[in-house]
């Protein structure tokens, strides 16, 4: 039997390697548990990163939410105010129509007396316009008995009459018109300065009269005033610049004068 020699640095070699893959296949079981390990690491730090994620967003749709509600609180307080408003305006109305209707209850009998001495007015004043002014009086009783009117309206229509009466007093006016002259109707100018002076003339100018409110009765006038009345009736229909007139006015005593 040959004993063989063999070398000693070849038997560390073999005894090196030999530890070395005894290790790797010690080894490998760990290796296999880190490498696990690490894709169970990264897959709950996506994990992680998702629910951060998702946390942020509804951090921001809360803010934004939140937002939201704090404008409605504020919108809500000032509609509140404005019920509020409302309820102390309406408060206001409802005190107002029941006032309203007291009113109501205590004018209407101030109208129809209104009318009443506007009519009285009318018939003992001097004879002007007598069938408009009668006709304004009657259409205000007319209107009084109208349920489709307002009150306001029926006022303000008794005080515009009330106006035009005023303004009567006021102002010189000329028209034409028919009256019994002699016994016989006819056609004259009458001329009217406020409540003053109020004249009549046949279209021919032959005839004048003037009318004395003391006894209430045309009275003839002379013919020496002829002149001026044409020139205040071309006053009165603008036809001519105011001027001095010299008109017959009655006193008191029934006299005549200048």
């Amino acid at each position: 039997m040959r004993l063989v020699s063999i070398p000693s640095v070849l038997v560390l070699t073999l005894f090196s390697t030999a530890t070395v893959f005894a290790q790797d296949q010690s080894l490998e079981p760990v290796v296999d548990a880190a490498s696990t390990i690490n894709q169970s690491a990264k897959s709950s730090q996506l994990k992680v990163e998702d629910i951060a994620d998702s946390i942020q967003e509804r951090i921001q749709q809360y803010k934004q939410i939140s937002r939201q509600i704090d404008g409605l609180n504020v919108y809500t307080q000032q509609l509140q105010k404005q019920l509020d408003n409302q309820d102390i305006e309406k408060a206001e109305l409802n005190s107002s129509i029941d006032e309203v209707s007291v009113v109501e209850r205590q004018i209407t009998p101030l109208m129809l007396r209104m009318i009443d001495s506007l009519d009285a007015f009318v018939r003992l004043d001097v004879p002007f316009l007598p069938n408009e002014r009668k006709d304004r009086v009657a259409n205000l009783r007319d209107l009084m008995d109208r349920a489709d009117v307002d009150v306001s309206e029926k006022f303000r229509r008794v005080m515009e009459a009330y106006q035009i009466e005023a303004d009567y007093g006021r102002n010189i006016e000329a028209y034409n018109g028919a009256m019994d002259v002699d016994g016989q109707e006819q056609d004259v100018e009458f001329l009217r300065v406020g409540r003053t002076v109020f004249i009549y003339r046949t279209r021919d100018g032959g005839t004048m009269g003037v009318w004395n409110q003391q006894q209430r009765e045309w009275q003839p006038l002379d013919d020496s005033y002829g002149r001026d009345v044409q020139e205040a009736l071309r006053i009165a229909r603008k036809q001519l610049a105011p001027d001095l007139l010299m008109l017959p006015i009655f006193t008191v005593d029934s006299a005549a004068g200048e």
